[in-house]
């Protein structure tokens, strides 16, 4: 395929990337990667060593020395380049996304978009890294809050967004100083492969050292875990499951480092008979099937009241029986595979879990076989009838699973269901009711970290600080201040008087 020859994606690949530099290492077993789109092998990977993994870290930890010496704007330009680089090689990066993980193509090409807003984004930002001027309670002295960069920045990140997630940590880390060592998620090593080539030539052509951007190509339990535990990391992201953040968080914080945890979504969008269902049917099934109900931000619980419920769950229906699902590649399909087999078994075990539990499979549900669905990844996305309180809803499941639940009374209800889940990502509500909407953002409404209201759950924009609370992890990344999570804050006092007054009005005499 022309998009692997463009990107510098060979039949064996080397894993481990100090920016400008491939490490070679070929005898610590390898990753073979196959397409859920045809189940037809890509290429491999080979995984980094230990020694690689050493050589990546303390290589960044000298390109860190340099890095933060750079004014905040001369960074920023590094980042525009590497903007307009993404601009270069959107097209074949995006077909790559597509065919690796196994979303749309125009979901591909827009997680590339992403990564080129977010550079857009950065460039600004690296001229507005600013403090605050605090008044002090003693004479002739100054009081500021500043932030300086933390080192190393560890970003683990998981398949669904294979690079998009890399980008909004790995570019805002940059303009504030720091350096960041990458492990993408195994199943979708060659996106992130493919990332470091296309910035190579901006590193080389500004003369910057190894290890601003480097990249380690290994399994979570070595790699990953070296990583967490690693007092050389002072920040460490990771997106993935509630599971494998609770370990991380907890592995991070025993060494005293920070942070930033994008985990499990279990996200539910409020339809009250006051909605708009020209805008709320199709925003309700794009979060749902959306990248094949892989995101964290799926819409997975559907809230909707007693007297539009019929109304709308035929509608719903109807809507899904005419979803044409096929291969990523083609743009007139709007429903790709799941990531792999493993993904389809836990799609089918949810289901009969929930059947079992008095759940009412309304359509789909089957795992598709014959002719253009020969991986053997893809599913029909299913609608099940459901109440909130079932041990399967309340649990995060990966794939095209919606539940359909019914409320009553008034929109205080439908927001109690909403929050009575452990997970806290993103909620939405569909109204032309300005009370209803009002109680749902309201400190009293929606828990999540993300709240909309006429739009789904999913498809944030980079402009906002992306993250949720509760078992979310209560990270957050991407826009808004978000950047302050990547820096250390430090509180100065200047004392330019001829005296020695002391706070509280403390008197000490010698």
């Amino acid at each position: 395929m022309n998009f692997l020859t463009t990107l510098g994606i060979n039949k064996h690949n080397y894993g481990a990337s100090t920016g400008r530099k491939w490490l070679e290492t070929e005898d610590n077993g390898q990753f073979n990667i196959a397409s859920p789109a045809d189940g037809q092998a890509i290429a491999s990977v080979y995984q980094c060593s230990r020694a690689d993994y050493e050589d990546v870290i303390e290589t960044a930890q000298q390109a860190f020395t340099t890095w933060r010496e750079m004014p905040a704007p001369n960074r920023g330009e590094i980042v525009r380049q590497i903007g307009n680089k993404l601009r270069e090689f959107k097209q074949p990066l995006g077909e790559l996304v597509s065919y690796e993980m196994g979303k749309s193509l125009q979901e591909g090409l827009g997680e590339v978009q992403e990564m080129i807003d977010i550079c857009d984004f950065a460039v600004g930002l690296s001229r507005q890294l600013n403090g605050a001027t605090l008044h002090s309670e003693r004479p002739l002295h100054r009081m500021y809050d500043q932030y300086h960069p933390l080192g190393i920045v560890g970003v683990i990140s998981a398949f669904n967004f294979p690079v998009a997630v890399w980008s909004w940590n790995a570019m805002i880390a940059a303009i504030c100083g720091n350096v960041t060592v990458w492990k993408p998620s195994e199943k979708t090593p060659l996106t992130a492969i493919a990332c470091q080539n296309i910035i190579k030539d901006v590193l080389e052509d500004n003369d910057l050292p190894e290890g601003i951007f480097s990249l380690v190509v290994g399994t979570g339990d070595i790699t990953g875990e070296a990583m967490l535990h690693d007092e050389r990391i002072p920040l460490m992201s990771v997106t993935g499951s509630t599971r494998v953040g609770r370990h991380a968080a907890t592995s991070v914080a025993a060494r005293f480092g920070k942070s930033i945890l994008e985990l499990g979504g279990n996200n539910a969008l409020i339809i009250t008979p006051q909605a708009d269902l020209k805008i709320a049917i199709p925003g309700t099934v794009f979060g749902a099937v959306g990248t094949a109900g892989q995101r964290c931000t799926t819409t997975r619980r559907v809230l909707i009241h007693e007297d539009i419920y019929d109304k709308v769950k035929d509608t719903l229906v109807k809507a899904y029986q005419g979803l044409k699902i096929g291969t990523p590649l083609d743009e007139s399909n709007h429903v790709g595979p799941l990531i792999d087999k493993q993904a389809v078994e836990m799609f089918s075990h949810a289901l009969n879990k929930v059947r079992a539990e008095g759940g009412k499979l309304l359509c789909g549900g089957e795992v598709l076989s014959g002719a253009g669905y020969e991986s053997g990844c893809y599913v029909k996305p299913a609608i099940v009838e459901a109440e909130n309180h079932y041990h399967t809803v309340q649990q995060e499941t990966f794939a095209p699973i919606l539940y359909l639940i019914k409320y009553s009374g008034g929109v205080e209800n439908a927001i109690a269901i909403q929050n009575n889940v452990t997970q806290g990502l993103s909620s939405a509500i569909f109204t032309n009711n300005l009370r209803e909407a009002e109680n749902f953002l309201s400190h009293w409404g929606s828990d999540c970290g993300i709240a909309n209201v006429n739009i789904g759950t999913s498809g944030a924009e980079i402009g906002g600080a992306f993250g949720g609370e509760k078992e979310t992890g209560g990270g957050r990344e991407s826009g808004s201040d978000a950047w302050k999570a990547y820096m250390r804050r430090q509180t100065n006092t200047i004392n330019y008087s001829t005296e020695l007054p002391l706070a509280q009005g403390i008197k000490f005499d010698i």
